[in-house]
């Protein structure tokens, strides 16, 4: 634990100077300021964007050639639509395995479900009581009927506080930390490759979360 906790400091370290001094840079300046900072530091960052919609429509090219992946997902939203859509539907070489962790939508009031849902509202009020708990049970449902069709889905519940998305695969990380009042596709988004210090963590976040995760295998528990 005292290992992982390091690794967190030493990683937000040095991702604050790196945007300190890519601030001072040109575009390209800032790229190789970065490519840099992940070789002397061993982070293996290879790209930062600004906002995690610009990440996303270079996500299809890694998943397509993924021996596996794993999500971890602040409501899963994304999974449903062209960015998974041929990883669910390509008869093409697919994963040997996907591994999907989704909030628990059943945990009230008190979950960190609904602290999100509450830091949501206050930069949109569309966002009312249950809706992301509602959202998440739409998305579950979809990839429940996937995994019956596919055989190398599983899905998972988990309890944590909803803070970062985590798309993985045998290669590369994409890692977006929420801003407590930001939708997720407008916080800033690390590209972490293997090997490097980032690409560990993000796996080590993953497999803790995923240990201690609740199974979903049918959809009565929805």
């Amino acid at each position: 634990m005292t290992t992982l906790l390091l690794e967190i400091v030493n990683s937000v370290v040095a991702t604050t100077l790196t945007g300190i001094g890519g601030a001072l840079l040109s575009a390209r300046g800032r790229q190789w300021s970065i490519l840099l900072l992940a070789k002397l530091t061993g982070l293996g960052i290879s790209h930062i964007y600004r906002q995690q919609r610009l990440a996303n429509p270079h996500i299809p090219v890694e998943l397509s050639r993924a021996q596996w992946v794993k999500v971890l997902a602040g409501r899963g939203n994304e999974l449903t639509r062209d960015g998974f859509i041929s990883l669910w539907t390509s008869p093409a070489k697919c994963p040997e395995c996907v591994e999907v962790l989704l909030p628990n939508p059943q945990l009230g009031s008190d979950s960190w479900l609904c602290s999100r849902e509450a830091e949501m509202r206050r930069v949109d009020p569309g966002i009312g009581p249950g809706l992301l708990a509602e959202q998440v049970r739409t998305n579950a449902s979809y990839l429940l009927h996937v995994a019956r069709r596919r055989g190398n889905l599983a899905l998972r519940f988990y309890d944590l506080p909803n803070m970062f998305r985590v798309i993985a695969t045998d290669q590369v990380a994409y890692i977006t930390i929420y801003r407590s009042v930001e939708h997720g596709r407008n916080s800033p988004c690390i590209v972490a490759r293997k090997p490097g210090v980032l690409y560990d963590l993000a796996l080590s976040l993953f497999s803790n979360a995923w240990s201690h995760a609740k199974v979903v295998a049918d959809m009565k528990i929805l």
